[in-house]
């Protein structure tokens, strides 16, 4: 190799290293912006590495969200769809449901986004019901099923029923998630942690430079939401994580403890030993509505279909005889324990 073959190497490879120190020290002196508020009923974390502070631009695109899918909004699109006016979905809805539709034919309807009249007359929609008899269950579930709903070519919902009604609060929260992860990874932003609620995307590494550590809670009966008591801790980044569980959405009758988790297949709330199911995926939207569906299928169920489906791993705790708490990982799931 000549000199000058050798001096331009040199330099090329000077240059090199030097805009890695530049980037290593950049990246090192730019701060973590913190953001926290309410949305949805619940509330937001959201931690990342950026030279500016973003919340300002996070709580529109939250708020543009909310517009399209949260059936508490008078005005929102899935709302304009359950009372069957003619129009055409914007994207939130159409990604939403077209990833629903998917999820509820992979686990045979486990997951249903048209559970939603279930779901209001057992108390736990966007619709105050009154305790269901067998009788109310059976003409709820002819205006339930996943295959009795589609778009058109047009992106138009087409009912078979009038009467039925979608409800997305069980992959939405999710999808807000990722809709947020996107925002932030637009503006280049590696280094972020977003949290809805407890469903979660995590990307790079958190403010001490290490994978983000997410906690999964003991699952007890805590309707307050007060009990912050830990079952394990996961090492993360690059995922999107989500957790469903009947122990603070339930309630009390004649001694029965009704919990929120519909199984839209026969109309009434599971009564499975799975107490709670972590789920960790590509994306949160995902995690959130398989998370869902195992919580309805039960421990054997969801155990066999989560070991099928290597693209995701998760964690299941359940009671045991004496009632005291075990906990099921997938294999895929222990390489994210500390």
């Amino acid at each position: 190799m000549d000199k000058k073959v050798q001096r331009n190497f040199l330099w090329i490879a000077l240059l090199i290293l030097g805009t890695i120190w530049i980037l290593a020290r950049h990246n090192r002196n730019t701060p973590y912006q913190m953001d926290n508020g309410l949305i949805f009923g619940t509330v937001y974390k959201i931690t990342y590495q950026y030279e500016k502070d973003l919340k300002e631009e996070i709580e529109a695109a939250l708020k543009r969200f909310d517009g399209s899918l949260s059936p508490f909004n008078d005005t929102a699109t899935i709302t304009r769809i359950n009372l069957n006016e003619d129009i055409v979905p914007d994207t939130f809805f159409t990604n939403v449901f077209r990833r629903s539709m998917e999820i509820s034919q992979e686990t045979a309807g486990a997951f249903d986004i048209t559970v939603a009249p279930l779901a209001n007359a057992w108390g736990f929609g966007f619709k105050r019901g009154t305790f269901p008899d067998s009788a109310r269950i059976d003409s709820l579930l002819e205006i339930t099923g996943y295959t009795k709903v589609k778009l058109s070519d047009e992106g138009k919902v087409v009912k078979q029923d009038p009467r039925i009604m979608l409800s997305c609060s069980a992959v939405a929260k999710g999808y807000a998630v990722d809709v947020i992860a996107q925002l932030l990874e637009k503006k280049g932003i590696q280094n972020f942690m977003v949290d809805i609620g407890g469903e979660v995307v995590v990307r790079g590494k958190n403010p001490k430079q290490e994978r983000w550590r997410i906690g999964i809670n003991k699952p007890i009966d805590d309707s307050l939401a007060v009990n912050q008591e830990l079952q394990t801790i996961l090492q993360v980044t690059g995922v999107g994580i989500a957790t469903s569980g009947n122990y603070r959405n339930y309630y009390y009758k004649d001694g029965q403890k009704y919990a929120h988790t519909i199984d839209p297949r026969s109309g009434y709330p599971v009564q499975h030993n799975i107490l709670s199911a972590t789920v960790i995926a590509k994306d949160c939207m995902s995690a959130d509505a398989y998370a869902t569906a195992f919580m309805v299928m039960g421990l054997e169920e969801a155990e066999r279909f989560a070991d099928a489906h290597p693209d995701i791993d998760a964690c299941f705790i359940y009671s045991d005889e004496k009632g005291g708490f075990q906990s099921y990982f997938t294999k895929g799931m222990k390489k994210y324990m500390p």
